[in-house]
C-alpha cells in the first residue's frame, strides 16, 4: 500500500527502512520483504525510496518484540500482571523525587509518575520502546 509522502507527513512522522527495523528488532531484508508482501504499509518518496510511518511501527512494537512468541511472553511476563501495553516513550519528566513518563501506544498516551530514581536506573529515554504495566490504579513502566 503506497500514498502521497506529503500528505503522509502531515499525519505519521516518516521512518528510514533501517531505523524502523531496528525498532521492530528485525533485518533489512526482512522488512523490505514484509513491503513486498504487503504486510507492512510504506510510502515512497518522489526518488522511489520507501519509508514506514512510525504508526505502523508502533503497532507491530509487542509482536515483533522478544523473536518468537515463546521468548516474548518470557520477556513480557516476568511480572504477574497482564494488562501491559507496549508503546514508545514520548517524554521523560524528572523533577526533585518523581518521573513523570509519557509512552504513546497505538496513538493513545498513558502517563505514569514514577519515582525518578527509577526512571534514571531503567535509563528511560524518549524514543525507547516501553511496556506499561496496568495494575488496579497503577501504571508501573517496564523497559524492554
Amino acid at each position: 500500500m503506497r500514498t502521497d509522502v506529503q500528505s503522509e507527513r502531515k499525519n505519521d512522522e516518516l521512518l528510514k527502512l533501517r531505523d524502523a527495523a531496528l525498532q521492530l528488532g528485525i533485518s533489512f531484508p526482512t522488512i523490505k520483504q514484509w513491503i513486498y508482501k504487503k504486510k507492512i504499509r510504506s510510502v515512497q518518496t518522489t526518488g522511489g525510496h520507501h519509508r514506514i510511518p512510525r504508526s505502523e511501527v508502533d503497532a507491530l512494537l509487542f509482536r515483533t518484540r522478544g523473536g518468537t512468541e515463546k521468548e516474548r511472553k518470557q520477556v513480557v511476563r516476568r511480572v504477574s500482571g497482564r494488562n501491559q501495553l507496549v508503546g514508545r516513550i514520548d517524554t521523560v519528566r524528572i523533577s526533585g523525587l518523581m518521573a513523570e513518563i509519557k509512552i504513546s501506544i497505538g496513538g493513545q498516551q498513558i502517563t505514569s509518575i514514577i519515582t525518578a530514581t527509577s526512571a534514571r536506573e531503567m535509563q528511560l529515554k524518549p524514543g525507547q520502546t516501553a511496556a506499561a504495566l496496568i495494575k488496579a490504579t497503577e501504571v508501573m513502566i517496564l523497559r524492554i
